[in-house]
């Protein structure tokens, strides 16, 4: 390939695709995070409340802890990315099966999907766990899990 002014318009250099990747974990992270630690400040009370209800055992409540808290933070310092990415899905299909199930198919009042939030949590998560931390991480890119 002849290496012109358009040709490197039109493919990122490795550089800024790390540096993306970089940003879709903090972006992901840091809005998450605000959820978790709200949940540690308010304790687990809600969250026990539902899981018991859906029939889960109790303990289930605290794995949002994890989903909100640990993976978050793992993202953000780059370790185990995929593994933390793969853990905030699971957190947010539990999320929409026991507190959003019946607001699945519905729309908010802006004309908007109303789960657009976690179906950004969600999506995001999901494409982290596909493209991995990038070079800006503490794990590095060679790491199988990162």
């Amino acid at each position: 390939m002849i290496n012109t002014p358009t040709s490197r318009m039109t493919r990122p250099s490795e550089s800024s695709q790390d540096f993306a990747k970089l940003l879709l974990r903090l972006l992901l992270a840091v809005l998450l995070l605000f959820h978790g630690v709200s949940k540690i400040q308010n304790g687990p009370g809600a969250l026990l409340e539902i899981v018991t209800n859906a029939g889960l055992p109790a303990a289930f409540a605290y794995l949002a802890y994890v989903g909100e808290v640990a993976a978050p933070l793992l993202l953000i310092i780059g370790l185990l990315t995929r593994v933390a990415a793969a853990i905030i899905a699971i957190n947010m299909l539990f999320a929409f099966a026991l507190v959003h199930s019946a607001q699945l198919f519905t729309l908010a009042k802006s004309g908007g999907w109303a789960l657009e939030l976690q179906g950004f949590y969600l999506g995001t998560a999901l494409v982290i766990m596909l493209l991995g931390a990038g070079r800006y991480s503490l794990g590095g890119i060679s790491g199988r899990w990162n």
